[in-house]
């Protein structure tokens, strides 16, 4: 087979930086140089070994980053999983506290009568004012300038409300407003006249809400026993008596937000050198990632600049405009996963240093960094499996199928989200689970793979037989159709990718333009003819009439 029968002619090209050489001019020996170039390009580690003796350093670099970002993040996981358990088990702590007569398994916590509202309003003043004397662990309250935080006592309330169901009538100003009192620990209060020394009052006709807030600081000491320094939280508590509905029943919640600093003074006996070792330990990392990056780097620019001459190569020798399709061929997109994966791996590094050293306490931007780095330098890691075909299948049926993939989920997302929309209009007065439009998605979507089924029929309220009919025409029209049709579609695309996959395996692919010339390179990996050094680009001599070759 010639030269040039892979290649037709495809276009002009009347802006070439030098004149077409004919196929008279040409020297096989070089146009066999670079069909020879290319293909050592492609080779894998091993064959690249062979052919010019080149250790497979990437390759050992990645699976010793494998080891030591997969400890790395482990580490920093059990850190953040004894910060994410201090702050739960406070919340909790606080609730039982606080709430009066509350309950682990209260999912609705409320009361009922005035009564109720003012004792529970009164029991939650009492406990703030004594935190530091009740309290078991080390709980404090803040003090900005020597000045405790006061307890705030916010209420919302309309303008003017006179509301009289029993003549149906009502008279009503929404525009709401709000009435703040605040209480400081240290203040002189009675505690049986409590209530009148505070002056506090509720119009129920006029009140939308009560919302107590309070500031809470506390130590995280648990860390001390794994060798890593405290911080210190600051809670903001935030208690709310939700009467929006006026249905006679004033919810209860308790919510909080944290915010972790670092501790002004600190002193831990023994913990220098443990800290040492981890910092050491985490630098370790970041030049193993620096080094991939740059060999990474090095390796994608290598690609491009083969491109650029495998396009002129083309389009000069071939009078060919090379397809992007071949362009993308030299663009190793496991190298561009991997400059990901370590970017936001010294990234992570650098921040969970500062963290360790308690200059920053951004524990969910660091775990998510090291998470995202540490997936994608699992996953880079297939890269070498693509050498061995049986191994790789995977990633060939995921390559080959996802554009049918993507044209198939689009139809599938437009009538997900019609179902989505529906049953949160119709549904969601009379279902839990369809409440919100993001609870109508969570709960198809779970029933989609065969969960709350059950459970969706159930809760159904019986009262509205019109609503109820419409309930189960919807979960019998949805389940059959995601359950039985759409999925088993979108089965059967993956499998019909995966057994074409396997014809190729067996009878070969069918080969681009760039894979067929190189292919005509029969030379292998030990017949030394690689040898050579990696810079020299003979095939610059092609263009004869505008390069001096010497």
């Amino acid at each position: 087979m010639s030269d040039g029968e892979h290649f037709l002619s495809s276009g002009s090209n009347n802006n070439l930086p030098c004149h077409r050489t004919t196929k008279s001019h040409v020297d096989p020996q070089t146009v066999e140089d670079f069909r020879r170039k290319l293909k050592y390009f492609f080779m894998s580690p091993c064959q690249k070994y062979r052919a010019r003796g080149r250790k497979p350093w990437k390759m050992m670099l990645q699976i010793l980053k494998i080891a030591i970002i997969t400890f790395q993040l482990v580490s920093f996981g059990l850190s953040n999983e004894m910060m994410v358990t201090f702050k739960e088990g406070n919340i909790i702590t606080f609730k039982h506290f606080f709430l009066k007569n509350y309950q682990d398994r209260n999912k609705d916590y409320a009361l009922y009568t005035r009564h109720d509202v003012h004792d529970h309003i009164l029991y939650i003043i009492n406990k703030y004012l004594h935190l530091e004397d009740l309290t078991i662990d080390n709980h404090a309250f803040e003090r900005i300038n020597d000045v405790v935080t006061p307890l705030s006592i916010c209420q919302e309330l309309y303008r003017h409300a006179n509301v009289l169901p029993a003549n149906e009538t009502f008279d009503i100003d929404p525009h709401v407003e709000t009435e703040c009192l605040s209480i400081y620990p240290f203040s002189h209060y009675k505690k049986d006249g409590l209530e009148k020394d505070m002056n506090l009052t509720l119009d129920f006709q006029r009140l939308l809400a009560v919302n107590i807030h309070l500031k809470v600081k506390a130590i995280n000491l648990q860390t001390v026993h794994h060798k890593e320094l405290p911080d210190c939280y600051d809670f903001a508590v935030n208690i709310k008596f939700d009467n929006h509905a006026h249905s006679g029943r004033i919810k209860i919640s308790l919510s909080s937000d944290v915010q972790i600093k670092v501790c002004k003074d600190w002193n831990v006996s023994g913990s220098n050198l443990h800290y040492q070792l981890i910092v050491l330990f985490d630098c370790v990392v970041i030049c193993c990632c620096l080094l991939s990056l740059i060999l990474c780097t090095r390796s994608v620019y290598k690609g491009m600049h083969l491109q650029s001459e495998y396009t002129t190569f083309a389009s000069i020798y071939y009078n060919k405009r090379v397809s992007w399709s071949e362009r993308i061929e030299f663009i190793n997109g496991w190298y561009i996963l991997i400059i990901i994966s370590d970017t936001l791996t010294i990234t992570g590094s650098v921040l969970k240093i500062c963290i360790q050293s308690k200059e920053l306490t951004n524990y969910d931007v660091c775990s998510i960094l090291l998470g995202t780095a540490t997936m994608f330098v699992w996953i880079g890691v297939m890269r070498y499996l693509s050498f061995f075909q049986k191994y790789y299948i995977l990633i060939l049926t995921l390559q080959a199928a996802l554009p049918n993939v993507i044209r198939f989920s689009f139809c599938v997302v437009m009538i997900f989200l019609s179902y989505c929309f529906c049953g949160w209009i119709v549904l969601g007065p009379h279902h839990e689970n369809f409440r919100s439009f993001n609870m109508v998605a969570n709960c198809l979507f779970s029933m989609m793979n065969g969960d709350e089924i059950y459970s969706t029929f159930t809760k159904i309220r019986d009262k509205n037989d019109l609503v109820w009919m419409f309930s189960r025409m919807y979960v019998y029209t949805f389940v059959p159709l995601f359950t039985f049709m759409i999925l088993s579609l979108f089965i059967a695309l993956i499998t019909d990718t995966y057994e074409t996959i396997k014809h190729y395996q067996k009878h070969g692919a069918p080969l681009s333009e760039l894979q067929a010339f190189i292919a005509e390179c029969k030379d292998s990996p030990n017949s030394g003819k690689y040898m050579v050094h990696e810079e020299t680009s003979a095939f610059w001599c092609l263009c004869a009439p505008c390069v001096n070759c010497t």
